[in-house]
């Protein structure tokens, strides 16, 4: 098996980094770039072997790690980041011919903001400081002390962004780290792995373990040497990793699945409210924020929906190398297909496409069109089940009661959007609804110094500022007598 590619000009290592070394495994898999359906990459096709050697590496690297002084941990991550903020080009390039999406969006958004991971976890670090007690004259502390490896497995929607919003506090705390990347974009997972050994992180902190989710990434997540398991997936497999998480009793970090609400009363800004739900269609819908569900009251209902159609039409779908494409392709055919087969359900459902509705016949290959669907019962799989493509449903409402049972109608409680222009009416609803995060007249603004994650079925535990440091370390209490 070849060791090496090269991606869009930029040369790509196909083997695990495991152990500040490159290290081969006796099969591979392809990597099929979902832009034209041709393979970019043979990888490495690690399993129990692999994630073992993985592990050991990352136990032997745990100790000297823990032991670093914060100063330093945080002076390497800051060179890390350093690292990626150099490479933001080849880096986008690579990623945008993996995973298809947008490449001006990698190149503006998504690059930058995972070089911010770094940058804004080695500065908490270096702020840490935990609350302080008294009682009787008796002095109690807390303390976050490095908890050991971690597991961290990512999802192919925005891998590297996603791959290091976790990576990054958990080597701020002190763990070790074992990053399985996901097998339909696994690339710069690898290249950050030469970023890290460029910017000085010792031998076996960061390990790199490519193959599947069946075999690679079961066998991590189930590792009784792994301390903290990290996941950002689908439900279904979110809950498996639960369930072997559970066997070692080991903590897991689960981002989920979502089917989010964009809520607009009649009294809001309709022009943002059509840009914002034209904005849903980012990344061709493979965006688990995304509010897919448009809950518009009915006083402004079909103004809304002649200005969104309108809107709709003059997306440019294309290669997502393009600067002129709005909307590229799906990740693989496999999904392309489960994408289609829900708008064709919720089309025998009663549902009626405005805009869209099947794949995209002018282009060849995984390109399907921006769709929303009107006139979906109540309760029915489209507006109930997480679709993760361009499709969109809408649906109108009466008051506030009605809006809140309609945006919380779902197993799902991931995020929401809320667009009004009254301020006590937003303070209102924005309580009511299920979501671990309501964004109101706004989308998608993140202080990383918030807690992040889902409810019900969207996930447990939060993540961001202290709560990441709550996750990844084992949070300790010193109590003082009184010294005489």
């Amino acid at each position: 098996m070849d060791a090496r590619t090269t991606v869009e000009g930029v040369e790509v290592s196909t083997l695990h980094w495991i152990g500040g070394e490159r290290v081969e495994s006796a099969g591979a898999f392809a990597d099929i770039s979902p832009i034209d359906e041709t393979v970019v990459a043979e990888v490495a096709r690690g399993g129990e072997k692999e994630a073992e050697g993985a592990v050991a590496a990352a136990r032997d690297a745990f100790a000297s790690w823990a032991a670093t002084p914060v100063a330093e941990r945080a002076r390497i991550l800051h060179a890390v980041a350093d690292g990626v903020a150099a490479r933001v080009e080849p880096l986008a390039a690579v990623e945008t011919r993996d995973n298809g999406s947008l490449l001006r969006s990698m190149r503006s958004s998504v690059m930058p903001r995972v070089a911010r991971n770094f940058r804004f976890f080695a500065e908490q670090l270096l702020g840490l400081d935990g609350p302080a007690f008294e009682l009787n004259g008796y002095r109690s502390r807390t303390e976050w002390a490095p908890a050991g490896v971690t597991a961290v497995v990512t999802p192919w929607n925005a891998p590297l962004m996603l791959a290091t919003w976790r990576v990054a506090p958990a080597l701020a705390a002190g763990n070790t780290v074992v990053l399985k990347p996901p097998e339909w974009a696994p690339l710069t997972a690898s290249l950050l792995a030469d970023v890290a050994r460029d910017a000085g992180l010792p031998d076996g902190v960061l390990n790199v373990l490519q193959g599947t989710g069946e075999e690679a990434g079961a066998a991590l997540v189930a590792h009784a040497g792994v301390d903290r398991v990290a996941f950002t997936g689908s439900v279904p497999t979110g809950k498996l990793v639960a369930q072997a998480a559970a066997a070692n009793l080991t903590p897991a970090s689960l981002e989920l699945g979502g089917k989010s609400p964009l809520v607009a009363f009649a009294d809001a800004d309709l022009d943002a409210v059509v840009r914002q739900a034209v904005g849903q269609f980012d990344n061709a819908g493979q965006v688990c924020l995304a509010g897919t569900r448009l809950l518009v009251e009915d006083d402004v209902y079909d103004e809304f929906l002649a200005r969104l159609l309108a809107a709709g039409a003059k997306l440019r779908q294309g290669d997502p190398r393009d600067p002129g494409t709005d909307v590229g392709p799906l990740i693989s055919r496999e999904h392309l297909e489960r994408v289609d087969g829900f708008v064709r359900r919720a089309e025998a459902d009663g549902a009626r496409a405005l805009l869209g509705g099947g794949p995209n016949k002018q282009l060849v290959g995984l390109y399907y069109r921006p769709t929303l669907l009107v006139d979906a019962p109540d309760g029915s799989e489209i507006l109930t089940r997480e679709v993760f493509g361009p499709v969109l449903t809408a649906q109108p409402f009466g008051d506030e009661d009605q809006a809140v049972a309609l945006a919380n109608a779902t197993d799902y409680g991931l995020a929401a959007i809320l667009y009004t222009g009254d301020q006590p009416r937003a303070e209102r609803v924005a309580s009511r609804l299920v979501a671990g995060t309501v964004w109101v007249n706004c989308f998608f603004v993140r202080d990383l110094r918030a807690p992040f994650g889902g409810a019900r079925d969207s996930g447990i535990g939060r993540e961001g500022g202290t709560y990441s440091f709550d996750f990844y370390a084992d949070v300790k209490t010193v109590c003082t007598a009184p010294w005489d």
